[in-house]
């Protein structure tokens, strides 16, 4: 019988390092071709949005698809997970939680795979939900020291710093500007809705990594075309999808000044199939889109969790 596990269910069973294994784990399938990942696919009526992504896992058993309504009143998130071999329904798990953290995880498995390993401080713009996931993982990924974190909405700001200093045991404060946000971080983060360039490009420091988590439509744009020009390495969660929808970098391929084939699957990296870092002073960047196979693997891990303790309510289906 299939299991529901709600809202609830996923805050008390689902944890940071528990995320960042499964989102690593969906990355190393499909760059060794275990794996199936659909691009995201939308209809849209005038005051709501239907989003699904869908994939498969069959070295882990499972196939199924998320999907989430995006609407004024709020949004609504649903994994479904079904048995691989048999198509039988496995679950149906509420998934705002779990998309903050595997989102926050991606961030977290690309700075194990190219940011420097003596990276202490990081700069974080934006200090909504998709960024507590993201100052989370990163957190647990590298030994940091400070977390700077830089948000239009400064009445949060103050009390979003203290909740995730709380959390993850690491210095989480304020900056200023966004040119502190960017000067002196080993890794800059960027989590937002921004529709044009959040820093100058100047700012960067050599050796940085750069986690741009937040333009995956075209309306949106963190960084400048200059920034993404001053990397010497670009990655992506998955060459496809980048090309549907990172705002991030379709301009520059659009214009010729990057090409499809310049863009690295973190998967390739993880599995030794592509160099990653190559020397220190080398400015990295990973561009997040999301993939439903990193839903479904960290939905898995959570179904499991919940099977052990008992958790969740059977469905009659």
């Amino acid at each position: 019988m299939a299991l529901f596990l709600s809202e609830n269910d996923v805050k008390n069973l689902l944890t940071v390092e528990m995320a960042l294994e499964a989102v690593e784990s969906a990355h190393r399938d499909l760059a060794l071709g275990l794996a199936i990942d659909t691009p995201r696919a939308r209809s849209r009526l005038p005051q709501t949005v239907l989003h699904i992504l869908q994939g498969a896992l069959p070295a882990q058993g499972v196939i199924g698809y998320k999907a989430y309504t995006s609407n004024k009143s709020g949004n609504r998130f649903l994994v479904h997970l079904f048995d691989a071999a048999t198509g039988q329904l496995k679950a149906v798990i509420e998934a705002d939680f779990l998309g903050m953290m595997r989102t926050g995880a991606a961030s977290g498995v690309a700075v194990r795979w190219l940011a420097r390993p003596d990276s202490r401080v990081a700069g974080v713009f934006g200090a909504g939900w998709q960024a507590e996931g993201h100052v989370r993982a990163i957190c647990a990924a590298l030994p940091l020291d400070r977390v700077k974190v830089f948000s239009r909405k400064a009445d949060k700001l103050a009390a979003f710093c203290q909740r995730l200093s709380d959390v993850t045991g690491v210095a989480v404060v304020p900056a200023e500007s966004a040119e502190e946000t960017v000067r002196g971080s080993d890794l800059v983060g960027t989590v937002t809705t921004a529709a044009l360039p959040l820093f100058d490009a100047s700012w960067l420091e050599p050796g940085v990594h750069i986690n741009a988590a937040g333009s995956n439509s075209l309306i949106r744009q963190e960084l400048s075309e200059s920034a993404i020009r001053r990397c010497d390495l670009v990655t992506v969660d998955a060459v496809p999808t980048a090309l549907a929808e990172a705002g991030d970098l379709l301009p520059l391929i659009e214009k010729g000044r990057l090409h499809a084939r310049q863009l690295i699957e973190l998967g390739e990296i993880i599995v030794g199939r592509h160099a990653g870092r190559a020397a220190a002073g080398q400015i990295t960047l990973f561009e997040s889109q999301g993939m439903a196979i990193q839903d479904l693997a960290v939905a898995l891990r959570v179904l499991a969790a919940a099977e052990s303790l008992g958790a969740g309510v059977d469905m009659p289906m």
